[in-house]
């Protein structure tokens, strides 16, 4: 059995100022080259309408993680790559270049000063449990009890486009 230092975790991955999509793919690729961390499953990428203060729209998706880190360690890798990637914390819901969110790990709820899991907002924003609901339909988010489909079909997903691949 997974311990609270190892198991599966959900991220969410955003960014709307720059070479967006690049940037999201070279931070997955930060990301599984990190010890501790290997790539379970990934969405597709989607453009959604930003929320908070007029902005360019984001391109978010989801990603599963199989880690050996603890909660805090993983969150400190995050925050590091959204760094190396020239993220600003100027105001809350601005554009960024980089944004990385812990969504989900394995079903631990925890709450500290400086992390909270599952994420706070998660079951209320389409652009998270859309691509979410892609690569994990039936996780359990922990506090309400419901899977992630039952989840995603509770809010609304109109400005949430799935990009075509080439």
């Amino acid at each position: 059995m997974a311990t609270r230092e190892q198991g599966s975790c959900a991220i969410a991955l955003g960014s709307n100022l720059g070479d967006s999509l690049t940037t999201l793919e070279s931070a997955l690729s930060i990301l599984k080259q990190t010890a501790g961390i290997t790539l379970e499953a990934r969405s597709h990428w989607y453009q959604t309408k930003a929320v908070g203060p007029p902005q360019p729209d984001y391109f978010n998706g989801c990603v599963i993680l199989h880690v050996s880190l603890s909660p805090h360690a993983l969150l400190d890798t995050l925050l590091a790559t959204e760094a190396h990637f020239g993220r600003v914390r100027k105001e809350r819901n601005g554009p960024r270049t980089l944004d990385l969110d812990l969504l989900l790990f394995n079903d631990l709820v925890l709450e500290t000063p400086s992390l909270q899991i599952p994420h706070p907002r998660m079951t209320q924003r389409a652009f998270v449990l859309v691509p979410l609901a892609e690569i994990a339909p039936d996780w359990i988010e922990p506090i309400s009890g419901r899977t992630i489909t039952n989840l995603v079909q509770a809010v609304n997903c109109s400005e949430v486009k799935k990009l075509v691949s080439d």
